[in-house]
């Protein structure tokens, strides 16, 4: 018995999550299952809302669908096994499980950071070249940019995952976050953290780095572009094309960067859980609110919708 104890403390982590105080976990559960669910709601229907609607149909709405089902993908690593553990004493997850919910978080985390910057050249495309905004965005132009943001971002997966699941953990294994997240994970080890965290600041500087400049020279073309047009209302309708992807980046950059570039010395472990639930659950929950409030687009094809079920509704009343 002794050594199934010995071995099962050497495969597994504990889980601290949010509260010990029992009083807050019903609390926090629904607190958290409604921020879920709202996110699972609003950008499900957002991809099927474009789908559905053949004007929707563009480079731009693509890119848009495929930021939802990242979102979908990036909250879900987490969600469930955060969720479930508000109902168990012991919040266990073991050591592949752990490596596994890493790999996924920072993937899709990955891909969301090369998908903002392709969106970000896309509105470039739109607003600096009008004209030749159909070719320099083509269908197979778009499939391979979506396709380069997955492969980017499950590389940075790949490579921060076997940088930080090579350490050693011989110490008590009690990450104190709610789920497997890399400051916490770095406290933990009892090797040389030194390489693992020199690959990280590289991977984030590439992928984080790089992303960001193609999204702050595509800013700056737009903006440039939008100053030349000489219409109040012109330039409005221009700027409002890119508003919701501004906000976006802002709300998505700035908590990321936040949580992975500062250091882990002195820290507040509360201060890491309340920054990774925003850019984990609720920046993901927010992206498809912020992209309907300030797309016309949308909205016309929110109010078509309704209009038709309204329609087969009176159908249904009509036929016997």
């Amino acid at each position: 018995m002794a050594v199934g104890r010995n071995i099962s403390a050497m495969t597994d982590f504990i889980l601290l999550g949010f509260s010990e105080q029992p009083e807050l976990q019903v609390s926090l559960f629904v607190l958290f299952l409604g921020i879920y669910c709202m996110t699972l709601a609003w950008n499900l229907g957002l991809i099927v809302l474009i789908r559905i609607e053949s004007h929707l149909h563009s480079p731009m709405y693509f890119f848009l669908g495929n930021l939802s089902f990242v979102d979908i993908s990036y909250t879900s690593s987490v969600a469930p096994k955060m969720l479930c553990d508000f109902f168990k004493e012991r919040k266990t997850i073991s050591f592949v499980g752990c490596a596994a919910q890493f790999f996924f978080f920072i993937g899709m985390g990955g891909t969301e950071c090369c998908l903002l910057a392709v969106m970000a050249y896309d509105r470039y495309a739109a607003i600096s070249n009008p004209l030749l905004y159909t070719a320099l965005m083509s269908p197979t132009t778009c499939v391979g940019m979506a396709i380069t943001a997955y492969t980017g971002g499950f590389l940075t997966g790949l490579v921060q995952t076997s940088s930080i699941f090579r350490l050693h953990f011989c110490g008590p294994r009690v990450i104190n976050h709610f789920f497997c997240d890399l400051p916490p994970l770095l406290v933990l080890s009892c090797s040389s953290t030194f390489l693992s965290q020199v690959v990280n600041f590289l991977v984030v500087c590439a992928v984080g780095g790089t992303s960001a400049l193609v999204v702050l020279v595509s800013y700056g073309y737009i903006i440039i572009a939008i100053m030349k047009i000489h219409s109040t209302q012109g330039r409005t309708k221009a700027f409002n094309t890119c508003a919701s992807h501004l906000t976006t980046v802002i709300l998505f950059y700035g908590s990321g960067l936040f949580s992975y570039l500062r250091s882990t010395a002195g820290s507040s472990r509360d201060q890491d859980k309340l920054v990774s639930m925003f850019y984990g659950a609720v920046i993901p929950m927010l992206n498809p609110i912020i992209y309907s409030l300030r797309n016309k687009e949308i909205k016309d094809a929110l109010k078509k919708l309704k209009e038709r079920k309204k329609q087969m509704s009176s159908l249904c009343l009509i036929v016997p």
